[in-house]
């Protein structure tokens, strides 16, 4: 009786722990939500024109922003729960040890997955290109709100075709093959039929999101990898001096004056001017009007609080930037490890160079491992290391802008950007987010196939001498390709993101591209000088009515 009361005690304190761990868990998920939806609002409406600012893009750049950066820090929360399965010594919690209980928590991180890529596939096909073309059809009176919406939606429709499409394409991409390769055209088609059934359609999804992964590592190659060298440096640079920049615009000013009073000097006697030099009055005055814009916004920063903070706490933005310039050598040292690992002891193109564990030492991936017994900094760093590479991606599109191959499309300025270049920039963050749990599984990939897991080995008896003890002894060591599979549980993303062989291989040449823009975007960013502080602010293709926006 006594030892069924102390048994039932023990369940009910496990649960209550177990309760407890839960309840924690979604506080501080509703917290990490609260700030990311703060953050997004903040950035979007620091870089949002307030003269063609609309309610409905606002809240849809905000929103997926938001999804962007939840589903970036979604392979952290992976890692974390197969590793907060087992205890440092390699053996199960009691409530991980029933392998029923260890599904159900891989099925709700894989399901948490395909949602919010199913998000994104929405918000990419459907209700971003939706919202862009109802603000393209808006007219200036803007009375007619059908005709908008009607528009907008006969241009959207292209978009659903071709997510339609990829669904097809990869509900009825089998897998494997069919086991008789002999059978009929009728069979093959039972066999299409099967796999689909098996599988939920999940196939056609992972089918749909690997495609649009391998746009966004296009936008990694370009944006992310010059994002990653630009930013360190403009951080330790610094910006220029203001008073030199107005006393550098006054002379440019009285220089340009000095120009038109001479053109116009010409035609003093009724004379008219030459072709030319109408030509260059009509320069020379769109260059004059520039000037005083860029006086005026100058006069301004020197005025403004920020910027006399941000002067003060110059200090600090040098210390992140070599930082980030450590974190962004890491970055590539490792990849390109990873990589060259990748290129000696894989199986090869066929197999997407897929390998279990690490051959060469890759310096992320044992920082990862030797922080494990410190919890929680690996997972700290693995955070980091993700939300890096956001945070330079959206620098990258802030410096290069939004182009069409040579044509620029948008610039992204700070309270000038229009509400067609913002949903541009969460398209393409969304689209980048989905390449992230690729690139993080190259710079440490037995990380992030079982985080920190450990298991325990069984080693044979040290003597065959009847007379002494013949018990194994048990070793614990960290998990990775040669564990048993029932001892250590492989994550989600890992499973995810190598269903389908050639994607891993065309992912795996891309990082070689990433290393090359790496090192050319470093090059022309070192022998750049120092920005200005109202860099992007003025520009010839601006309005004067553009400066009311710092004026109010």
């Amino acid at each position: 009786m006594r030892v069924s009361c102390v048994a039932g005690s023990e369940e009910v304190m496990s649960s209550v722990a177990l309760l407890s761990e839960s309840v924690l868990g979604w506080s501080i998920f509703t917290i990490v939500l609260l700030v990311i939806v703060a953050f997004c609002w903040f950035y979007i409406r620091k870089y949002q024109s307030r003269q063609e600012s609309e309610v409905i893009s606002t809240i849809t750049a905000i929103c997926a922003l938001a999804v962007a950066l939840i589903t970036s820090a979604l392979l952290p929360v992976d890692i974390f729960l197969v590793s907060f399965m087992k205890y440092p010594n390699g053996t199960y919690k009691d409530w991980a040890a029933n392998n029923e209980t260890r599904q159900q928590i891989e099925d709700t991180v894989l399901y948490g997955y395909y949602t919010l890529y199913s998000i994104i596939l929405f918000c990419v096909f459907l209700w971003i290109p939706f919202v862009y073309f109802y603000y393209e059809e808006k007219d200036e009176d803007n009375s007619n709100k059908c005709l908008q919406v009607k528009n907008a939606l006969k241009y959207t429709i292209g978009f659903v075709i071709v997510c339609a499409g990829l669904l097809l394409i990869g509900t009825f991409v089998p897998l494997a093959s069919p086991h008789n390769q002999n059978s009929t055209q009728w069979n093959k088609v039972q066999y299409l039929f099967e796999e689909l059934g098996s599988s939920h359609g999940l196939a056609a999804l992972s089918f749909s999101i690997s495609t649009l992964t391998l746009i966004g590592m296009l936008a990694v190659i370009t944006y992310t990898a010059y994002g990653m060298s630009v930013l360190p440096l403009n951080l330790m640079r610094g910006t220029r001096s203001i008073l030199y920049e107005r006393l550098e615009n006054t002379e440019d000013t009285e220089e340009v004056e000095n120009q038109i009073d001479k053109l116009k000097a010409k035609s003093a006697d009724g004379r008219p001017l030459s072709m030319r030099d109408r030509r260059n009055l009509l320069d020379l005055e769109a260059k004059l009007q520039v000037l005083h814009r860029k006086g005026r916004h100058l006069e301004i920063a020197e005025r403004n609080c920020c910027n006399k903070v941000g002067t003060a706490l110059r200090p600090v933005k040098i210390l992140f930037g070599v930082c980030f310039i450590m974190v962004a050598l890491l970055f590539i040292v490792t990849l390109f490890i990873s990589n060259l690992d990748k290129a000696l002891h894989s199986a090869g193109i066929s197999t997407g160079f897929i390998i279990f564990g690490t051959n060469l030492t890759n310096p992320l991936n044992e920082l990862l491992l030797a922080l494990q017994p410190v919890f929680p900094l690996d997972y700290v760093l693995i955070t980091t290391i993700t939300m890096y590479i956001v945070f330079t991606s959206m620098a990258g599109i802030r410096n290069i802008g939004i182009w069409f191959f040579w044509i620029r499309l948008y610039k992204i300025r700070p309270k000038k950007t229009r509400p067609q270049a913002l949903l541009f920039l969460c398209m393409i963050l969304l689209l980048i987010v989905l390449h992230t749990s690729y690139m993080i599984y190259s710079l440490a990939p037995q990380y992030v196939m079982y985080g920190s897991q450990k298991y325990l080995l069984q080693t044979p008896p040290p003597t065959t001498d009847p007379s002494q003890s013949n018990h194994s002894a048990a070793i614990t060591k960290i998990c990775d390709a040669d564990a048993p599979e029932d001892q250590c549980t492989v994550t989600r993303s890992y499973l995810f993101l190598h269903k389908f062989w050639f994607f891993s291989t065309i992912y795996y040449f891309g990082n070689w591209a990433f290393l090359v823009v790496f090192l050319i975007g470093l090059i022309v960013s070192c022998c750049k000088g120092k920005k200005s502080m109202i860099e992007g602010e003025v520009d010839a293709d601006d309005s004067d009515l553009s400066d009311d926006e710092y004026v109010h």
